[in-house]
């Protein structure tokens, strides 16, 4: 095979690997958190940079049976759904992205409670406030 051929193969499968979500890792210290904000201190919102110890620059909130598709549209990156949100409605999933790749992704316990983002497209650091509306029994 020609070299050139050879290291331009090279440099495609290094820039497929980056823009996927192999890396990306459950942060299970922050759902545990989140859990405990919800359950025990019956928080009203959070601000996500108190408990995020990684770096990250965008944060999308997907609800329950967000499809793979619509996940894959929103953060223009692939990313391989192992958390199974479009047949789930007891978890929202919470991925955040540094420099346009999945760092972290984490899943957020509903516990009668629904989480938004109050219309933002997504979070930042600067703008980091999940909201919590609770439920009646």
């Amino acid at each position: 095979m020609n070299p050139l051929r050879t290291l331009a193969f090279f440099f495609l499968a290094m820039v497929i690997t980056a823009c996927s979500s192999s890396d990306a890792e459950q942060n299970k210290t922050f759902e545990n958190t989140v859990d405990f904000m919800v359950k025990e201190l019956q928080n009203k919102e959070i601000e996500i940079h108190s408990i995020a110890d990684f770096k990250w620059d965008k944060a999308y909130l997907f609800p329950p049976y967000t499809s793979q598709e619509s996940i894959e549209k929103k953060l223009k990156v692939e990313y391989e759904d192992s958390n199974n949100i479009s047949n789930r409605d007891d978890i929202y999933l919470l991925v955040f992205l540094h420099e346009g790749r999945v760092v972290q992704y984490t899943e957020i316990n509903r516990q009668k409670a629904d989480f938004t983002t109050d219309g933002k497209e997504y979070l930042t650091p600067y703008e980091d406030v999940l909201k919590i509306e609770r439920h009646e029994k």
